[in-house]
């Protein structure tokens, strides 16, 4: 004989069975939101910018970072270095402020010993202008680390004379965020350090 209690205890175990499948059901959608989440923020970040063929960053364009590390590097040490050294007394706050953004503190220190030195005083005091005529950078990577050397080509005009200096300087190049416009291409240079300075004749430099 069926009791009212045996009818109650039916329900309760469907209800219990409708229940446990909805939590599997909202655990297994859920899971595979995450992963469809996780797989396209990675695949986002490696391939957020393009290279224009001059190096420069065109944002939002599908491309492999990696595979473009060496453009973006040789950019960006000929943008630091165009900025640091291509001065004179009407650009050289704005440049060297822009240069400050492409390297660490390594960069800095020079940046305030050169104007302890009084670098900056006398391209104001005699209107030099310091002019970069040629930027060669060299990138190796070891254990992670990519190190660089770039050969700088440039020329002081004092007016009645011309200069012309070749620079060796070294460093390492550390991935960051990239910051629009101040640091486009999300490197940083660190260890910065002038190894060479020497005078050259004007017939022997590179253009």
């Amino acid at each position: 004989m069926k009791t009212p209690y045996q009818n109650i205890y039916k329900i309760l175990m469907l209800n219990r069975l409708i229940v446990l499948a909805v939590v599997i059901c909202a655990f297994i959608a859920s899971t595979f939101s995450l992963w469809t989440a996780y797989t396209t923020h990675k695949n986002a970040l490696n391939s957020a910018f393009a290279i224009n063929t001059d190096g420069s960053i065109i944002p939002l364009t599908l491309v492999t970072q990696k595979e473009n590390f060496a453009v973006e590097a040789l950019s960006h040490l000929d943008l630091f270095h165009t900025y640091f050294y291509n001065i004179d007394a009407s650009n050289y706050e704005r440049h060297l402020k822009k240069a400050l953004w492409l390297g660490n503190s390594s960069v800095d220190n020079l940046y305030r010993q050169k104007k302890a030195d009084g670098v900056y005083n006398r391209l104001l005091q005699y209107s030099l202008v310091q002019k970069v005529l040629n930027i060669d950078s060299k990138i190796t990577e070891s254990n992670g680390i990519h190190k660089f050397m770039t050969t700088t080509f440039f020329e002081i005009n004092r007016g009645s004379i011309i200069d012309t200096y070749e620079l060796v300087s070294t460093g390492n190049l550390m991935l960051v965020d990239r910051n629009f416009p101040n640091n486009p291409h999300g490197l940083l240079i660190t260890d910065y350090f002038e190894n060479t300075l020497k005078k050259i004749p004007n017939k022997n430099r590179k253009k």
